[in-house]
């Protein structure tokens, strides 16, 4: 069987990239090294395909009521032009999957769910659209994504003719593009968003326009000491920023508060799972750094005086610390920052200090 793969496929293959099966596509885990293409991010530049992404379309007279009630996040203050961060939640206020919510126009916005989920949240919006007067459409395979992150994504996307719009902010350049079936023009959309901590852009283009902006990209980024980058060091660029990974951090298990991301919450309609999250949740997401080389692994125990206080989920090694780091979850009345605890790895356990989820300023 042959996965999905996106319009940028053959470019990753004419790159010696290491193709691998991530959720059904098939995307390149590194093209050189994963520590070179993660400190070119923090250093310089590096650029990302994430057309695996999904795109969502909620347009109609009720669209910003209707997300309203979707999200615990208050989307009808977003101006046109403007994006958020939020999560869906379920009837029990567990996070189903994280995304992005774009608002274009007053009664126009777009959403963008995680590649193993497009088809879990289309339906779950169509589900509950009930009687409010939107129209939900998914248009994925029409859309492509590119990013451009780290220190020097402004000098190129500059070059690129782009002005950088701010983060969390977006604005449609029009040239000589492809029909964008977002906006419904030939343009790109430009919004200043991306999974890596660092100064960027995350290029939404239609398709049919992938290869040759990857190209053009391809071309200014050397200038720049930059790299294309893999899935490899996406993740641990995200681990170091404490930043929440899809069915790995969260699998319908964890709601806003518990995954330290409570800013999310501050819509006082009446949403999907309102009833049923708390600030007093009680467990809560933590970081940890190592001591030592070992790497503790999704379902590591964390224990403090030989007690177990919560598990980890995501493990790795942080090019920038040098040393092991982990994300997990612990009790709350145990999660005091600087609290020494200790991490089962194989066997062994090995010191680890918590913090927050932030490992890396």
């Amino acid at each position: 069987m042959v996965n999905n793969r996106t319009p940028l496929y053959e470019e990753h293959v004419k790159l010696n990239g290491k193709i691998i099966d991530f959720h059904g596509w098939d995307m390149p885990l590194q093209y050189t090294k994963i520590l070179e293409e993660h400190m070119s991010v923090r250093k310089n530049v590096g650029i990302f395909d994430v057309s695996h992404m999904g795109d969502i379309i909620i347009e109609g007279k009720d669209s910003s009521v209707f997300l309203d009630y979707m999200f615990p996040t208050k989307i009808s203050n977003l101006a046109p032009g403007e994006a958020t961060y939020t999560a869906f939640l379920n009837w029990d206020g567990k996070i189903i999957d994280d995304t992005i919510v774009y608002r274009l126009e007053n009664e126009q916005f777009f959403v963008v769910p995680n590649a193993s989920m497009i088809d879990v949240i289309y339906n779950w919006m169509l589900k509950n659209k009930k009687n409010y007067s939107v129209n939900i459409r998914n248009i994925s395979s029409d859309i492509a994504c590119i990013a451009v992150q780290g220190p020097r994504s402004i000098e190129v996307i500059e070059e690129m003719g782009i002005d950088f719009p701010g983060n969390f902010k977006f604005k449609s350049f029009n040239g000589t593009y492809s029909k964008n079936m977002i906006t419904g023009k030939n343009d790109i959309i430009v919004s200043g968003t991306g999974y890596t901590g660092e100064t960027g852009v995350e290029l939404i283009i239609s398709a049919k326009d992938a290869v040759n902006i990857w190209r053009k990209l391809i071309e200014i980024i050397t200038k720049y000491s930059g790299l294309p980058c893999g899935l490899g060091s996406r993740d641990t660029l995200r681990m170091e920023k404490g930043m929440l990974l899809s069915g790995v951090d969260f699998n319908y298990d964890r709601d806003p508060y518990e995954c330290s991301i409570s800013f999310i919450v501050n819509n006082d309609s009446n949403f999907i799972g309102k009833d049923h999250i708390s600030s007093n949740s009680k467990y809560i997401f933590r970081g940890f750094k190592l001591n030592g080389k070992s790497i503790p692994r999704a379902g590591s125990e964390i224990l403090l005086n030989d007690r177990k206080i919560g598990i980890i989920t995501s493990g790795t090694i942080s090019p920038v610390l040098n040393t092991p780091i982990a994300l997990g979850f612990v009790k709350r009345e145990d999660s005091k920052s600087g609290t020494h605890v200790s991490i089962s790895v194989r066997g062994m356990l090995i010191d680890a200090t918590m913090g927050r989820p932030k490992l890396v300023p």
